[in-house]
Parts: C-alpha cells; sequence; structure tokens
C-alpha cells in the first residue's frame, strides 16, 4: 500500500473516530438532558407553587353574619394569651380567661374554617408566630399584630387537615388529597413519596420519625427513610385515625373503635375499646382519652391490664384537643374548654363557647315565608324558624326532619313544604308540623330533593323519579314513562312547563308528559349532571356540577355566560331569582351574581364565611347566603348599586 493510500485510510479513520466520539458525546448529552428533565419533571410534582403575602386588613362589604355557634377546634398560649380556634375564626383571651376579640372567618381571616393551630418559630421568620391551618386556605401565621399567609397555588396543597412545627423549623402539613408537606421557608414539597396522596387526619413525632394518622388506611410510621403501614390486619381496631400521641417509646393512635398502642414501632395491644378517640393525651403514667360522646376516660398505665376510669357520666362531649399546661389538664369540646379538677376529681368548664340564634353550621336549606320568618335547614340538624328579628329560633328536630333538603313556600295555601332525606314534611301557617308523607302515602321515594307548584298541586323529585301531588292524590313518573334519568335532583316550573334535572340530562314535561330529553350526545348542553333549574324572563337558568350556569331558549339551544360557564359546580338547588338578580352558589368557588339589567356576571368570595355556598332564599331586601360554615345576609339593594 502506498503512502496516499496509508495516508487516505488514516484520514478516514481519523474522521470516523470524530464522528463516533461526536455521536458518543451527543448521546451522552441527550442522556443527560433527559435525566435532568426526568428529575426536573419529578421534582416538579413534588414541589408546589405558592405565595408568602401580608393578610390585607378587613373591609366592609356589606355582608351581615347571622348568629351562629361558636365551636372550639383547637386551642394554644401565645405571648400570654389564650387563643382558641374553630369554624367561626380566632378568639384571642387573656391571662384570666377575659375575652379580647374575635378574628371571623370570611371577614378578618379567609372564608375558611380553621382547623388547628400551634406556636412555632418558622424558617422563614425572626419571631414567634400562632401557625393557623385552614381547611381551604392554606395557613395563616400571625405574630400578634398581624397575619401573613402561606398559600400554595394548587387547591390539593391547600386543604389542610393537620400541622406538626418541628425543631428545625420546617412546618409538616397534613392535606386531605396531597399527604404530608413540608413547608421549609423557601418552598413546599412532598416529605416522603411513600406518604402522598392519603387523606391525613393527624400528626405526631417530627420529620425522620412521623406517624401519620389516616381516614381510612390505618396509621403510617415512616422512620429511617421508609414508611410502614399499620391497618386492622396489624392489630389496630380500626383503619379510620382520628388522633396521636407520643410519650417516651409509645406511640397511641386513636381511630373509631378504640386506641392502638405501639411500642419501640411495634404494634402492643388495644386500649378502650369500642371507644371514638377523637382527642389523645399521653404521659409515663396515664392516657387521657377525648371521645365523641362520652367525655374524657382516663387510662391508668400501670399494671399489665389498665382498666378505663369511666367515671360519672361525661359533662361534654365531642372533645377535639387534649393538652397539659404546668401539669393542668385541659379539655377542647365543641361546646367549650374545660380542666381537670384538683386532684383528678371531674372537670370544670373554664371557657364556653358562644352559642349563637342558629343550632348549627352547616346550611343546606333557606326559604322565607309570609310572616317574614326565616327558615334554615341544615345537613344534619333538622331546621330553625328564625322570628322576623333574625335573633331569636324554634328548632325542629326528628327522625324525618332531619336531613333538609329544600324549602318550600305554598303560595296558595300559606304552608311550608319541607323536603327532606326521610320524606315531605308539612308545616302549617304558624309552623306547626302538620303532615309526613313517605312512600307509604305514594312518593315514589322518600328521599325528597326538590319541590316546585306545578298544574293543581306539587312536583316533588326524588332519586327514583317524580311524584305528582294534588287533589286527586299521588301518581308518579320514572325512566320508563320518558325521563332521561330516574335520579331527579332539580325542578323548575313555568306555566305548563316543568324541567327535571337530573344526573344524566334533562327533561322538558308539558302538561305532565316529557315533551323533550336533552344530553351532551342530543344536545349542546356541557355537563348532564343537572343541579338546579330557575326559570328567567322568557327561558331558564341551569346549574350544573361540572359546567357552571348555562342558559336555555325557547328553542331548546343551550348557551354559555362569559364568567358563570365553567368548569365548576353549582350545588344542588342553590339558585335564586329576584326582580334585579340571579344568584348561584357553587361548590368551593363562592356566589356568582347575574344582573339582569347589565346581563353581565360576578362573582363574589370577600364576606363569606365559606366559598362553599349551599342556600339562597330572600326576605325583606335581604339576600341570605348559606353555607356550609354559617349565614350571612346582605341587601340586595347594595349588590345592585
Amino acid at each position: 500500500m502506498g503512502r496516499s493510500a496509508l495516508a487516505s485510510v488514516r484520514v478516514v479513520l481519523a474522521l470516523g473516530f470524530g464522528v463516533a466520539v461526536l455521536f458518543g458525546t451527543v448521546a451522552i448529552w441527550r442522556s443527560a438532558r433527559a435525566i435532568r428533565s426526568a428529575t426536573e419533571e419529578v421534582q416538579s410534582e413534588r414541589e408546589f407553587e405558592f405565595v408568602v403575602r401580608p393578610l390585607p386588613p378587613a373591609v366592609d362589604n356589606g355582608f351581615e353574619p347571622v348568629s351562629s355557634p361558636q365551636v372550639f377546634q383547637q386551642a394554644a398560649v401565645f405571648q400570654d394569651h389564650l387563643y382558641i380556634c374553630g369554624p367561626a375564626g380566632l378568639a384571642e383571651f387573656d391571662s384570666a380567661g377575659s375575652f379580647l376579640r374575635q378574628y371571623a372567618a370570611g371577614i378578618e381571616l379567609p372564608g375558611s374554617p380553621l382547623v388547628a393551630l400551634a406556636p412555632a418559630v418558622l424558617a422563614d421568620s425572626h419571631e414567634a408566630e400562632l401557625v393557623l391551618a385552614t381547611a381551604k386556605d392554606g395557613i395563616l401565621a400571625f405574630n400578634g399584630r398581624s397575619f401573613r399567609q402561606i398559600l400554595p397555588a394548587v387547591a390539593d396543597a391547600r386543604a389542610i387537615t393537620a400541622i406538626l412545627p418541628v425543631a428545625s423549623g420546617h412546618l409538616l402539613l397534613g392535606t386531605k388529597k396531597r399527604g404530608v408537606l413540608v413547608y421549609d421557608g423557601k418552598k413546599i414539597t412532598e416529605l416522603h413519596p411513600t406518604l402522598d396522596r392519603v387523606y391525613v387526619t393527624a400528626l405526631a413525632g417530627n420529620e425522620s420519625d412521623l406517624w401519620v394518622g389516616t381516614l381510612t388506611r390505618g396509621v403510617l410510621h415512616f422512620h429511617a427513610g421508609a414508611t410502614e403501614n399499620f391497618g386492622e390486619a396489624e392489630g389496630l381496631p380500626d383503619p379510620q385515625v382520628e388522633s396521636l400521641a407520643i410519650s417516651g417509646d409509645d406511640a397511641y393512635v386513636g381511630t373509631a373503635d378504640g386506641v392502638g398502642v405501639f411500642r419501640a414501632g411495634r404494634f402492643s395491644r388495644v386500649l378502650a375499646p369500642g371507644i371514638l378517640a377523637t382527642a389523645l393525651l399521653a404521659n409515663a403514667s396515664e392516657l387521657y382519652v377525648g371521645s365523641e360522646d362520652q367525655g374524657v376516660i382516663v387510662i391508668p398505665l400501670q399494671g399489665r391490664h389498665p382498666n378505663p376510669n369511666l367515671g360519672p357520666e361525661p359533662q361534654f362531649a365531642e372533645v377535639h384537643q387534649l393538652f397539659a399546661l404546668s401539669d393542668v389538664v385541659f379539655a377542647v369540646a365543641r361546646n367549650g374548654l374545660y380542666r381537670m379538677n384538683p386532684h383528678g376529681f371531674g372537670w370544670q368548664r373554664t371557657l364556653n363557647a358562644t352559642s349563637g340564634v342558629l343550632t348549627d353550621r352547616n346550611i343546606s336549606a333557606l326559604g322565607a315565608d309570609a310572616t317574614g320568618r326565616l327558615w334554615v335547614g341544615y345537613f344534619d340538624r333538622g331546621l330553625d324558624l328564625l322570628n322576623s328579628d333574625k335573633n331569636r329560633a324554634i328548632h325542629v328536630e326528628d327522625e324525618h326532619v332531619f336531613c333538609v333538603n329544600r324549602i318550600f313556600l305554598d303560595s296558595k295555601t300559606g304552608a311550608i313544604d319541607v323536603a327532606t332525606a326521610n320524606g315531605l314534611v308539612r308545616f302549617n301557617e304558624g309552623g306547626a308540623e302538620e303532615q309526613v308523607l313517605t312512600r307509604a302515602d305514594g312518593l315514589i321515594a322518600d328521599h325528597v330533593t326538590d319541590i316546585v307548584a306545578y298544574g293543581d298541586g306539587l312536583a316533588l323529585s326524588t332519586p327514583a323519579g317524580l311524584t305528582f301531588l294534588d287533589a286527586s292524590g299521588a301518581r308518579s313518573m320514572y325512566a320508563f314513562q320518558g325521563l332521561v334519568n330516574n335520579h331527579v335532583y332539580a325542578l323548575g316550573a313555568s306555566g305548563d312547563e316543568l324541567i327535571a334535572g337530573t344526573l344524566g340530562g334533562l327533561s322538558v314535561l308539558n302538561k305532565g308528559d316529557v315533551t323533550a330529553n336533552y344530553t351532551t350526545t342530543t344536545s349542546n348542553l356541557k355537563h348532564n349532571w343537572i343541579t338546579a333549574v330557575v326559570p328567567v324572563d322568557s327561558g331558564w337558568m341551569v346549574g350544573t356540577y361540572g359546567a357552571g350556569v348555562l342558559g336555555l331558549d325557547l328553542s331548546g339551544s343551550f348557551h354559555s355566560f362569559e364568567i358563570a360557564t365553567g368548569t365548576f359546580e353549582v350545588n344542588p338547588n342553590s339558585m335564586l331569582v329576584t326582580a334585579n338578580h340571579v344568584f348561584a352558589g357553587t361548590l368551593e368557588q363562592g356566589l356568582y351574581v347575574y344582573d339582569r339589567h347589565t346581563g353581565r356576571w360576578s362573582v363574589i368570595r370577600e364576606g363569606l364565611p365559606s366559598p362553599n355556598v349551599t342556600a339562597l332564599a330572600v326576605a325583606d331586601g335581604f339576600i341570605y347566603v348559606g353555607t356550609d360554615n354559617g349565614l350571612v345576609r346582605i341587601p340586595e339593594q347594595k349588590l345592585h348599586s
């Protein structure tokens, strides 16, 4: 081979080697980029964007609260003052127990119940603060003068269920859907992948040795970088964990059916079997167990078979927290703060929760009668009849008047019809219960979801179809007679026309017969689940569970609204029409208001005790707004202006 040929071969080899190196470099670069991208993607999934901002001062936007029970949830001492939080907000007391001030949910604080509080010095603060967990609006930190808010961008990370400050300045956050998160002053991340996607009910321990109570998966024990799961199969009396306590090497897990005891991380035994243990406090010699309906049970821990000291009949129920100050044990119950008397003989009430005019805070229905009384229905506490001054109420609660879905004024008779999960209950003009109608009386189902005046009587919606009541008696119809779906949530009536909103679409009836059905496949309806229907002008407005509010015209065509149509839920029968407005109550998105003069929608969130608006009514020029956290009212004229 000649020199020229040899040189050519060398050139070719050199080029080949260079190309190989180039391809190798490109491959390594691409691989590194892919790894970096995957790492960043995983990190982004584990990290949550958030803002830290001062809480703006309260602004009077016209909403007035109607007095509801205070409800104590948790208590803590901060700067020598006692603070008690709950659904109504934060109450401050001096060292002598005298009330100083209230920071109300929806006014001074975000419209969200407070679920927990604890003093701490967080990593991004140079002073002690009272850290407050909200059910829907992230974390609040109070330095005694002002509040700041730590607000994750993702709703799942804002729904806090438990908090645990640790010595490092980090704050552990229990959530409903995203498990355990940690705030280190600079970022919010998952504490560990094994603690993700669980509904957290309680936290105890620290970052490296953490006990996590869950709603359905028992207790999780995170330590040495790994997680162990203890459920019924491992000895826990129930998978629903309500409370946690740690004393030395022992961990106590309060469940819906007793307390599981763990020694050095291993299951040991069950104490207080059958007790719904809502709160725990442990020391070397005793375990205090707060319960749902048996007060506080004291269990001596000495001896092989400790027996609980049940004592006399409990003086209080719904114990939410147990804590000790200077060897004095305190119990935070729904209706007040209690302390153990000297030598452990009985409990003494230290503070009372304000009772309020209303019986409960979780409102499910509203209505007004001809005398100006406001009727307030509750999710699970019957109903209240408020006098015209709204300062006194008569409470009605029995086996039928319990879970209230709808309150309807029959303008022809002056009677009030109340739709409940246990039948239709009819009250006379004086507010006395007159009649209960169930399946035995001809209804197609006991569970009545809505009522409207139709024809010469009433139309009732149920999960099994429709029932019509008039002088001739009761008759029913369901899918076999043409309804688009049996599960009817909402009704709207105008003249001979009746609109039935169901789980599977919307049915139009004329004089009692189905004339048209609308679904997402047969029309431009955006969502089949219909929750509310109201007549507006010559058409209808339709509330849906997933597409907001839609308009329906006489031709059967649906149309969207610029603001009110979107991926949100209108609560069942939470729509109201007045001469000037249409109102729609939503699930966690506040109150939507339509101005009938301008044809525009707006959204109200400020001033509400919760963004979950569940019921609406108009009386004496006021719009009453019921939520899952209380009742407020506002002059309608103020909204119009």
